[in-house]
């Protein structure tokens, strides 16, 4: 997952900063250092969230946790498996397949994730789901349409502003109470979780 000088937007090519001004965050919890802001979005029965906190590690290792797919699956919220489709200089195409709670149907998801190096030093990863990059998993419900981004805003040495920020329409049917849990608890769950592996790396790394 190599930074690649270009494009996409797991939100659709819209840059970040235009999304961010577009839409109404609303702070819906804070907890353990994270902040969960949540939007409504036209259209659908389901919010976007954005979730935002600050890590003591610096963006190449909060960058090497997101490309060992094996490790981002265990801080990654509802994440069972992860693995590479294809590989290519511009992106990459990964398959992820969920455990939600009951009473969800198990989810998979195609995302194609392209890496973007920002000025400051920092790092922009944009999603976007490819429902149809591959054909459809017996037992998933295919999740239709996903986009999302990763920004690693360095403020410091060994510090680093993480936001988190997506938009889903998981298919099927979900009950209003856990599509309300979910877009709270996801990024709340996976930023606390991250945090917690990247300080971790940074006290055994060498040399600290």
């Amino acid at each position: 997952m190599k930074p690649a000088p270009f494009l996409l937007s797991l939100l659709l090519s819209i840059p970040t900063g235009a999304l961010a001004q577009s839409e109404e965050w609303q702070l819906a919890k804070e907890e353990d250092g994270v902040r969960v802001y949540l939007s409504h979005v036209p259209g659908s029965r389901y919010k976007s969230f954005r979730g935002v906190t600050l890590v003591k590690a610096d963006v190449s290792t909060l960058g090497h946790l997101q490309e060992n797919l094996r490790v981002s699956c265990a801080w990654l919220y509802a994440c069972a498996q992860m693995r590479l489709l294809k590989y290519t200089d511009e992106a990459i195409w990964v398959y992820l397949d969920t455990k939600l709670p009951w009473p969800a149907a198990p989810r998979d998801l195609v995302l194609q994730v392209s890496t973007e190096e920002t000025p400051d030093g920092g790092m922009i990863r944009r999603l976007q789901a490819a429902p149809d990059y591959i054909p459809p998993v017996e037992g998933r419900i295919r999740v239709p349409m996903l986009s999302g981004t990763w920004q690693l805003v360095p403020k410091g040495p060994k510090l680093t502003e993480v936001i988190y920020q997506m938009r889903a329409d998981p298919g099927g049917s979900v009950p209003s109470w856990l599509a309300n849990q979910f877009v709270v608890d996801a990024p709340l769950v996976t930023l606390r979780t991250l945090r917690v592996v990247a300080e971790h790396q940074e006290i055994q790394a060498p040399g600290y």
